[in-house]
C-alpha cells in the first residue's frame, strides 16, 4: 500500500494474500482486518505520534452513520453509510462512499438500498457496521438483513443487489463478508435463522449455504453472533474458521462442506479469530466468555480432542484479539488488555487502558495500535512489558477498526475519515 511518496520501494513488496492464495502488493486493504484478516501490515510504518495539528494528510465529512472500516485499492478507498432520509424519518438509505486515498476527496456517492421502517438495532450498533470487500474493478457491500450488492469502482455503478439473505439479527447487522477467489462468503446467525453462505461475485447468485450442525440453547436470543469469519490455510488445505452461538466451525470454503466443529457456551460473538503456527483462537462471546485455542486437523466433533487451552478471564468480547511473535493480545470492551502465550494460554502480562473500546487493533510495522471510542489512539509496543509509546486523540468516537496502506494510517470516527502520514 504506497502512498507515501518517500517510501516509493513499499510499491514493489509483496505480500501473501491468504484469503485466495496470490500474491497481493502492499497498496491493499481488500477486507476486514486487512489482506490476511487477522489485522496485519507488517511492511508498513505510519506515524506514532499525530492528531488533529500533526501529520495530518486530510480529513473528510462522511455523511450518515456507519462503523465499518475503511478498505482500500491502489489510489480508492471505499467506506459504507447508512443515512436518515430528511423527508421521511422511517426511511433509510444505504450506500457507499469511494475517494481518492491520497486527497481525501469524494469521487462516487452510490446509493444501493432504500429500507423504509428498518428492525431497530443496538445503541452501540449502525446500519452500517459490516466492513465491504474490494477488489480490482469492484466493490462488494453488505447491509446483513437489509442487503448485499456489488459496485462498480470505476463508474459507482450498481452491479447487481441480492436482497434474499433474511435474518432477524436482533441488535443490527455486524459480521463482514470476505472475499475468496471468485465467491463472496456471508455469515447469517440471527434468532431465526443460523447459516453461511457464498455468492458468486460475478452476479449474486447463491453457489452454496451451510446451516449450523451443533443444536442450540432453547432461547432465540441466545443464537444471535456478530463475527467475521477468517480463511486459514491448514496443511495446504484452504479452512473457513467461522464462529457462531455455541460453536465455531470450519468448512470448506469452495464447497461449505464441514471439516470440524467445536462446541462452547456463549452467544453475540463479535471478535474475529486469528491464528499462530498450528492454532487458531476464537472467543466465544457473552455468557461465558472465553478465548479457545483449538489446534489443526482432526474431523467431526474436536470439542474433545483438539481444544488444548481455554482462557476466561480478560478476554475480547468485542474489539479482535491479535497475534504478534508468538504472543496474542486480547482487548476487552472496558480496556483490560491481557498478554498470553500462544501455545500454552499462560497470561503474561495485563494492562488497562482507560476509555471503552469496540474497534480492532491493528499491527503495523512493529508496533500496536489500539483505538478507543472516545477517540484516543493507543500505540504500544509489542513485548511482554506492555509498553506504551504514544497516546494520540482525534475528535469524534471510533468504533471503526483502522486501515493501513504503506505508511498511512486510517482512521473512521462517528463524522469523518482520518488520513495520518509523515509528509
Amino acid at each position: 500500500m504506497c502512498y507515501s511518496l518517500l517510501k516509493v520501494s513499499l510499491c514493489l513488496t509483496v505480500m501473501l494474500d491468504l484469503s485466495a492464495g496470490a500474491p497481493l502488493s502492499a497498496q491493499h486493504w481488500p477486507q476486514f482486518r486487512g489482506p490476511s484478516g487477522q489485522g496485519h501490515a507488517p511492511r508498513s510504518h505510519p506515524p506514532v505520534k499525530f492528531g488533529e495539528e500533526e501529520l495530518l494528510q486530510w480529513k473528510t465529512e462522511i455523511p450518515g452513520r456507519g462503523w465499518s472500516s475503511p478498505v482500500i485499492w491502489e489510489n480508492e478507498i471505499w467506506v459504507t453509510t447508512a443515512v436518515g432520509d430528511a423527508d421521511d424519518p422511517n426511511r433509510l438509505r444505504l450506500g457507499a462512499l469511494g475517494l481518492d486515498a491520497l486527497s481525501g476527496k469524494i469521487l462516487h456517492r452510490t446509493e444501493l438500498f432504500v429500507i423504509d421502517h428498518p428492525e431497530p438495532i443496538h445503541d452501540d450498533n449502525s446500519y452500517a457496521s459490516p466492513t465491504p470487500v474490494i477488489d480490482e474493478r469492484h466493490l462488494f457491500c453488505h447491509f446483513g438483513t437489509f442487503g448485499t450488492a456489488a459496485v462498480d469502482r470505476r463508474t459507482g455503478n450498481v452491479l447487481w443487489k441480492n436482497e434474499s439473505l433474511k435474518v432477524e439479527h436482533q441488535g443490527g447487522p455486524g459480521s463482514s463478508p470476505i472475499g475468496y477467489r471468485d465467491l463472496l462468503i456471508v455469515t447469517c446467525d440471527g434468532a431465526n435463522a443460523q447459516y453461511v453462505v457464498a455468492l458468486r461475485k460475478q452476479d449474486g447468485t447463491q453457489a452454496w449455504i451451510r446451516h449450523r450442525s451443533a443444536p442450540h440453547r432453547p432461547d432465540p436470543i441466545t443464537h444471535r453472533a456478530f463475527s467475521t469469519p477468517l480463511l486459514w490455510t491448514d496443511n495446504g488445505e484452504d479452512l473457513l474458521i467461522s464462529p457462531a452461538a455455541d460453536q465455531v466451525h470450519a468448512y470448506r470454503p469452495e464447497s461449505g462442506a464441514e471439516v470440524w466443529h467445536v462446541r462452547y457456551t456463549g452467544f453475540s460473538n463479535v471478535p474475529a479469530p486469528v491464528t499462530h503456527e498450528d492454532l487458531v483462537f476464537v472467543c466465544t462471546g457473552f455468557f461465558e466468555p472465553a478465548l479457545a485455542a483449538i489446534r489443526r486437523g482432526g474431523s467431526g466433533d474436536v470439542t474433545q480432542t483438539h481444544v488444548p487451552w481455554f482462557v476466561s478471564r480478560g478476554v475480547s468480547t468485542l474489539p479482535s484479539p491479535i497475534v504478534v511473535s508468538g504472543r496474542i493480545y486480547a482487548l476487552n470492551e472496558g480496556g483490560i488488555l491481557t498478554c498470553l502465550d500462544c501455545q500454552t494460554g499462560k497470561v503474561i502480562r495485563k494492562r488497562r487502558f482507560v476509555g471503552n473500546y469496540s474497534a480492532s487493533p491493528v499491527s503495523a510495522g512493529d508496533k500496536l495500535y489500539f483505538c478507543s471510542e472516545e477517540g484516543k489512539i493507543t500505540v504500544l509496543e509489542p513485548n511482554d512489558s506492555l509498553d506504551i509509546l504514544q497516546v494520540n486523540r482525534v475528535n469524534g468516537i471510533i468504533k471503526a477498526s483502522p486501515a493501513v496502506v504503506g505508511n498511512r494510517l486510517y482512521i473512521r470516527t462517528e463524522n469523518h475519515l482520518y488520513c495520518f502520514a509523515e509528509n
